[in-house]
């Protein structure tokens, strides 16, 4: 790809791209499947992250995984299930009453249990890395920048969360480098109680340059508006929430009315759709160099949403080794459809345009922590 192709791709993509791996692991509890899910995410970070600070984010996800998996399998030895018949360890246990039938604190660990909470553990796990690669290649200044105006309060909140672990990262890092240049000890109880102070201080400063930076450019003005606009802008979001409300409902009860469920979903979705669009006429804001949406975000889109697509059509036609056996304990096959789909999914780190190389509007981006 030539240099002049070289450009940010839109935030929204990567975001749809993850959501669908992440929807693709909630699908699957088989741990080849899982793992190359994981494997997938990593190489798509590998080759399209941003060297600025949201971009080293994706090794904090990666350890809170395994921290996840190993907590999920804490939990199994310590509250014991009567689930499997092969006994690892003999322990004593204590019996809970009759009303929590099937659980016990202590006991005979056993293997079918501990397989069925590393599965579970692995399933959440992969879905944390899914979102932590939509951290690591997402901008979230350009991500603020394409929310919609009817939602940009809500915006800047998920933003604001959303950097809060790269940023914690980044000063965690930068913190532990001062510590070893000062001949100060980085690992222990001695150096996390050191470095707490000076990261809850770079916190609470940034807090209230954000506050300072949103209210100097006029965060949350809006335009005059009549009465009755507004009256009918809220009417049309109520129905539109209590529609939507019923026809999730219709959809999901199976003796509902058929006007009950799908119409009445769309009926709501159109009513939401169109009480936004008029609540984001109020709103003043102006965007500056908007990002595009071209060829390259809709093939990482569709990659996503390609994945997610074949790993819930295996589920639906019952394809074997979706669901791993616990119990008995099988060693897991690899369904060749969820394989096309993880082979998918690896499809943005070459489809994905190639990032800007360094310079003024990079290093300008690089310094960009929450946007105002």
């Amino acid at each position: 790809m030539a240099v002049r192709d070289r450009r940010w791709l839109h935030p929204g993509a990567w975001w749809l791209w993850a959501l669908g791996l992440a929807a693709a692991a909630s699908r699957t509890t088989n741990p080849l499947l899982l793992a190359m899910l994981i494997v997938a995410a990593a190489v798509v970070v590998h080759n399209r992250r941003p060297d600025a600070p949201w971009g080293r984010s994706f090794s904090f996800f990666l350890r809170l995984g395994l921290l996840v998996i190993v907590i999920r399998v804490a939990i199994q030895v310590l509250f014991v299930s009567s689930v499997g018949t092969t006994t690892l360890v003999e322990l004593p246990g204590v019996v809970l009453p009759s009303w929590m039938t099937g659980i016990r604190i202590g006991g005979d660990i056993r293997l079918e249990a501990l397989l069925m909470a590393f599965y579970d553990g692995l399933r959440l796990a992969t879905i944390l890395i899914c979102i932590g690669a939509a951290n690591s290649l997402a901008s979230p200044a350009r991500l603020l920048k394409s929310v919609p105006s009817a939602l940009y309060e809500l915006g800047v909140s998920i933003v604001v969360a959303l950097t809060f672990t790269p940023q914690l990262v980044s000063d965690v890092d930068r913190l532990r480098t001062t510590r070893r240049l000062r001949g100060r000890h980085t690992r222990g109880v001695r150096a996390v109680a050191g470095s707490a102070i000076p990261v809850l201080e770079g916190a609470l400063e940034r807090s209230v340059s954000l506050a300072a930076a949103m209210d100097s450019r006029g965060y949350g003005r809006r335009s005059s508006e009549p009465r009755h606009r507004r009256r009918l802008t809220s009417g049309l979001l109520l129905i539109g929430l209590v529609a939507a409300t019923l026809g999730v409902y219709g959809l999901v009860s199976s003796g509902s009315p058929a006007l009950l469920g799908l119409p009445m979903l769309l009926l709501g979705m159109v009513s939401a759709i169109a009480a936004l669009a008029m609540a984001g006429r109020s709103r003043v804001r102006t965007r500056y160099r908007p990002d595009p949406w071209a060829l390259p975000e809709w093939l990482v889109s569709a990659a996503g949403i390609a994945t997610v697509a074949l790993f819930a059509g295996a589920v639906w036609a019952g394809v074997p080794g979706m669901q791993a056996s616990f119990d008995p304990p099988i060693w897991p096959t690899l369904p060749l459809i969820a394989a096309l789909g993880i082979a998918v999914a690896m499809t943005p780190a070459i489809t994905a345009p190639p990032l800007p190389q360094s310079g003024p509007a990079h290093e300008a981006e690089k310094q960009t922590e929450v946007p105002a």
